[in-house]
């Protein structure tokens, strides 16, 4: 292991697994622990878990953290009023580019929390303590990184989790997708996910972590890698910061609309002037390759309406196809074909709607 890459404190229980590990925006994690391909299917089929605690949990608090959160992202948290309901947003600069993707926790008016990517985690927040010194914000921003994140995901996913600790079902059974509630001083269960399937991602002290990992594997959850949640995530229609987004992509052209909320006009997020008076146009959208090969990122795409690129693309385990995602042209609607240029053949693509598969089954696209 470089010396300069960062650890969760769970890497000694990768390591011990046999994970091979492998540099992820500068963090030491594993890719996968023996064969990618079944840790994809045990998390489609029964359960699969996920070290996630090199993403960064942040607590937003004080007068003024509602106000800076508006300010901040491009979603309404005026949404939240439940305590431990989340909100999937974007953090934009000022000419509309995507700063990272994060999710919101609301507990009280004066009380949040924001989980970035590991990558954008430490310009997030130099990002948030300007735009709160700029502003006057009342406001105190203190990174968690006293704390570690297990993702559990898959049919049986919760039920193992209850099986390992009985103390958190009360609490955490009743929850409605991203809702999260407190089950300890520090720990938070939420019922959310970056694989399409049920599930949950848990918060707790870094201390705690090791013997929740081994109680989990005691319980038959499968220690899943890096290889299976990209193929899990693109399957379920998921985005990847840096790769489907970065700085340079407003959110229409990243098939993130919906996380963009324009109906308060008083309410000024930093890019809202760019999105409504500089909006670049296009169509993010599905590809199924047609043919035999692999699709992967920046492959070209050759359209009735123009020339696209492909973000993202990989083999599909659950489709046995390969699958993408493509940033093409306005006039591109699913059911068009399409053709991506793999090694200098130009191979025919299904444009379809987003995603490819739902609750461990394939969405049918015509």
């Amino acid at each position: 292991m470089s010396a300069t890459l960062k650890r969760t404190p769970l890497a000694e229980e990768h390591i011990a697994s046999g994970a091979r590990m492998v540099d992820f925006g500068g963090w030491d994690m594993p890719l996968a622990y023996g064969s990618q391909l079944e840790e994809h299917h045990v998390v489609r089929q029964d359960a699969g878990m996920f070290d996630v605690s090199h993403m960064l949990n942040v607590d937003v608090a004080g007068p003024d953290a509602f106000a800076l959160l508006q300010r901040l992202v491009a979603n309404d948290v005026s949404k939240l009023t439940v305590p431990g309901k989340a909100l999937y947003s974007c953090m934009l600069n000022p000419q509309g580019g995507v700063i990272d993707d994060l999710i919101i926790y609301f507990f009280a008016a004066d009380e949040w929390r924001v989980v970035v990517n590991a990558g954008t985690a430490d310009k997030d927040v130099a990002w948030m303590q300007r735009v709160k010194q700029a502003g006057q914000f009342d406001v105190a921003i203190t990174p968690r990184r006293d704390l570690a994140m297990v993702a559990v995901q898959g049919p049986n996913a919760r039920a193992k989790v209850w099986a390992a600790r009985p103390a958190w079902q009360a609490a955490s059974e009743p929850l409605t997708p991203f809702v999260a509630a407190r089950v300890g001083d520090d720990t938070l269960v939420a019922r959310t996910g970056y694989t399409g399937e049920d599930g949950f991602e848990i918060v707790l002290p870094a201390a705690e972590v090791v013997q929740l990992w081994r109680d989990l594997v005691a319980q038959g959850v499968r220690p899943c890698g890096l290889g299976a949640r990209d193929t899990l995530r693109l399957e379920a229609g998921m985005n990847l910061y840096g790769q489907d987004m970065d700085e340079l992509t407003q959110p229409d052209q990243a098939g993130l609309t919906w996380t963009v909320s324009l109906k308060n006009a008083e309410r000024r997020f930093i890019g809202r002037d760019a999105l409504e008076q500089f909006a670049t146009p296009a169509t993010f959208i599905g590809l199924k390759l047609q043919e035999r090969g692999v699709m992967r990122a920046h492959m070209a795409v050759r359209t009735k309406d123009g020339m696209g690129e492909l973000t993202s693309g990989t083999m599909s385990p659950t489709l046995g196809v390969s699958i993408g995602f493509a940033r093409l042209p306005q006039g591109v609607k699913p059911g068009d074909t399409v053709e991506v240029d793999i090694r200098g053949k130009w191979v025919p693509a299904l444009a379809c709607k987003l995603p490819f598969v739902r609750n461990g089954k394939a969405v049918e696209h015509s």
